[in-house]
């Protein structure tokens, strides 16, 4: 059975095709700059050169017939029609209450995830965008919307209600969404596995760390409170994102310099985290260099100042779930930064956490790399959302 995932941005659409009999990717690629100039696209398969098309993309239809050609290509393609697609899984930040697991595409589900683009303006008109072109070339294959906010859902009212008036939550669903939730639901059960156990039985703190970024709590495999809020700006810093902040510092610049809240919460989003503080890069590769190489003070604090976020919210789940059995690090920052490893892992011997160096330094795929006889397994999980995604299809068209 072949799934194709499709993860769609204002202008690009990122894709893996899965053959889910092996779990093996097919094929891989994306298009970029759709209705800009420069358009093109990247289609990659297994020990093969990049097929790479460039001409004018105008719309996301026109990108998702390109997307087909290049698949279905004689030369270049992975399959030969098609009918061998079997369903088509699309990534979806924002599910609101109203998903609490992956749901086949129709009209009144599509109208919920309308309804949702309040919540997550900059995702889901995109997601939508997608979802519409390839109902329009490829209309009679099923198609899913997996969303990032569901496994988030198991949290108890006590962690996502915000405490402010309690009707802003009830009329205008102000509440803790969360996000990254494929990739959390992925590496808990990953680590699971890497440690024997069943998901079920562990207390699991998941820490996916990339530019953007954010922390979970999994308690017997549910998640039970997360760092990012409702938008994917809270929790830790990040490369641009600032993170929690007090509230009245909104009021405070806006006072000071005249700035507007439009103006603040750009500020919030791009200029902020590490590149912020550092006045460097928002790359955490150019803030270690800076920091260990150049002695940068300010990329120094930068990097200190996300490490020690990191341990707090790692402190804070472990009282949450009333003890701790594994913290795993992921995505781009956590599985390629072995100091990062280090450093967030300083100073938590008080939890059982450790980490063998020898192991930190290992330079890819899944592993441990706390010592044997550890308290708390440490380990390092490269996260696939994408399989997820095309997981879950299965699992919805199966059902």
């Amino acid at each position: 059975m072949n799934i194709l995932v499709l993860n769609a941005g204002s202008s690009s659409i990122k894709y893996k095709l899965y053959d889910m009999r092996t779990e093996t990717v097919l094929a891989r690629g994306g298009v970029e700059r759709i209705g800009i100039e420069g358009s093109n696209l990247v289609h990659k398969l297994p020990d093969k050169e990049d097929y790479v098309v460039k001409k004018p993309i105008p719309d996301h239809v026109a990108a998702m017939q390109m997307v087909l050609q290049a698949l279905t290509d004689p030369d270049h393609g992975a399959i030969s029609s098609m009918d061998q697609i079997r369903a088509v899984g699309h990534r979806v930040v924002q599910g609101g209450s109203y998903f609490s697991k992956a749901v086949r595409l129709t009209p009144a589900t599509m109208d919920q995830i309308r309804d949702l683009c309040d919540l997550a303006p900059l995702h889901n008109p995109p997601a939508i965008m997608g979802m519409e072109a390839c109902a329009k070339v490829m209309p009679n294959t099923p198609m899913a919307a997996v969303f990032d906010t569901a496994f988030h859902q198991t949290m108890p009212n006590y962690a996502y209600v915000y405490p402010l008036p309690y009707e802003l939550y009830h009329k205008y669903r102000v509440r803790r969404y969360g996000a990254h939730g494929t990739s959390h639901k992925y590496v808990a059960r990953r680590a699971a596995q890497l440690m024997g156990r069943a998901t079920g039985e562990l207390k699991i703190v998941t820490c996916h760390l990339g530019n953007g970024a954010s922390i979970t709590a999994v308690c017997h495999g549910k998640s039970i409170d997360t760092s990012m809020g409702l938008t994917p700006l809270a929790g830790i810093m990040m490369g641009t994102r600032s993170g929690d902040i007090d509230p009245a510092i909104a009021q405070y610049i806006m006072q000071k310099t005249g700035m507007s809240i439009q103006k603040f919460t750009e500020m919030m989003n791009k200029e902020s985290g590490l590149l912020g503080v550092s006045g460097l890069s928002s790359d955490m590769r150019d803030i270690v260099t800076a920091a260990t190489r150049k002695q940068d003070p300010r990329a120094r604090l930068a990097l200190d100042m996300f490490c020690y976020q990191v341990r707090k919210y790692i402190g804070a789940y472990a009282a949450a779930m009333g003890g701790l059995d594994a913290v795993v690090i992921t995505a781009g920052i956590g599985e390629n930064t072995p100091l990062i490893r280090t450093l967030i892992t300083e100073n938590m011997g008080f939890l059982g956490m450790g980490i063998d160096e020898v192991r930190n330094q290992r330079p890819s795929g899944d592993y441990i790399v706390s010592p044997d006889g550890a308290k708390v397994t440490t380990l390092v999980i490269a996260t696939d959302e994408e399989r997820v995604i095309a997981l879950e299809t299965v699992e919805l068209l199966t059902n």
